[in-house]
């Protein structure tokens, strides 16, 4: 798992402070491992609109709960076939390694993505 940021040793959801790129199926693993509330962005190399979601999810990652990490869909397609990704940006909101929520129609706010971490942490 590539860090941006310091890990969250103590795993209380408030989760690493930037998005984490997960490289592999074991990085993801160990994410859900270490955090009940997970935000994965499913990205595509050369995907314009993936790219436009970056400083988004920067924000997302310095005030919502949880952690956030973006997948390549095209590296690790073990990860993207468990969740059935089939376009890009998709975002899945896990809480305790379950699919609670999915955003997957494109360019989403940081607004958006901070109020559905906040209303799935909540239960």
């Amino acid at each position: 798992m590539t860090e941006t940021a310091p890990s969250d040793p103590i795993g209380d959801g408030s989760g690493p402070q930037k998005p984490v790129q997960l490289d592999s199926a074991a990085d993801y693993d160990e994410l859900l491992e270490t955090h009940d509330l997970v935000l994965l962005e499913f990205v595509t190399s050369g995907c314009g609109i993936c790219a436009s979601m970056e400083p988004v999810l920067s924000a997302v990652a310095r005030s919502a709960p949880g952690a956030v990490a973006t997948v390549n869909a095209g590296l690790v397609p073990d990860v993207a076939d468990e969740y059935d990704i089939r376009s890009v940006p998709t975002l899945v909101v896990l809480r305790d390694g379950e699919e609670v929520a999915r955003l997957d129609d494109g360019f989403q706010s940081a607004e958006t993505v901070v109020d559905l971490l906040e209303t799935h942490a909540a239960e």
